[in-house]
């Protein structure tokens, strides 16, 4: 059986205010917070803590633990050089190269003189919300069962997904900063356990418009009337 929703109406994404550098950390993380890069072929990742520099290499198989040295400023960026390991964290967006992700920082490494290129910081904002996909980390406030599947893409013009019980999907538009659904279409089937609780919450929040927002580490966050939310995580 089918159901019409009503219209949904979203405003535009957020802006991404530009950060301030505040080394050793990321900009804009608060003290003690790691900064992350990461990269590939072969894949490594690199945590940066104010007291550590931690660097797994070439698919795990090189470990290296420096005591951190103190960023020193550098051409739009900062750089630390320990003996077996320097890093170049410069202020440029970048691709990852395996996904459509993007950061907000390139960064190079030498890692037993061996050079390596990635992305760190945080991960921006998408350019446009077509050929995305996600999936619910929280729905008021409340974790999503994790024995009820969820999604939310946006393909061309259409939307369609399921908040843990039925499916629904329908045509979307974005203009003026803002990101306008039509009548949604879902099936009406009953589901055991708290998927339909999940998927009301999630309906009665977005019967209104909701302000969309985006979090250090990619999350999208959709906020309604009365600070009500949902949380997604970027898939593809």
């Amino acid at each position: 059986m089918i159901r019409l929703l009503p219209l949904l109406t979203l405003p535009a994404l957020a802006a991404c205010a530009p950060a301030t550098e505040s080394p050793p950390q990321s900009p804009g993380e608060a003290p003690g917070a790691a900064y992350m890069a990461l990269g590939t072929e072969p894949g490594w990742t690199l945590e940066i803590t104010p007291a550590r520099l931690n660097y797994d290499g070439d698919y795990g198989a090189t470990k290296i633990m420096a005591t951190n040295p103190g960023a020193k400023p550098s051409l739009n960026g900062r750089t630390y050089v320990s003996d077996r390991l320097s890093v170049v964290i410069k202020t440029a967006p970048c691709s990852d190269g395996m996904s459509d992700r993007r950061f907000a920082d390139t960064v190079r490494v030498v890692a037993d003189g061996k050079t390596l290129h990635g992305c760190g910081g945080k991960i921006l904002p998408p350019d446009t919300l077509a050929g995305s996909s996600w999936t619910f980390v929280s729905i008021g406030g409340v974790a999503v069962a994790k024995d009820r599947p969820t999604a939310l893409q946006f393909d061309g013009t259409r939307l369609s997904g399921s908040a843990g019980c039925n499916r629904f999907s329908g045509s979307y538009a974005a203009a003026d900063s803002t990101l306008t659904a039509g009548s949604l279409m879902a099936t009406e089937m009953a589901c055991p356990g708290p998927g339909m609780t999940q998927e009301a919450a999630f309906f009665q929040l977005m019967a209104a418009p909701v302000r969309l927002t985006f979090a250090d580490d990619g999350t999208l966050i959709l906020t309604g009337s009365a600070g009500r939310t949902a949380v997604l995580r970027r898939v593809i």
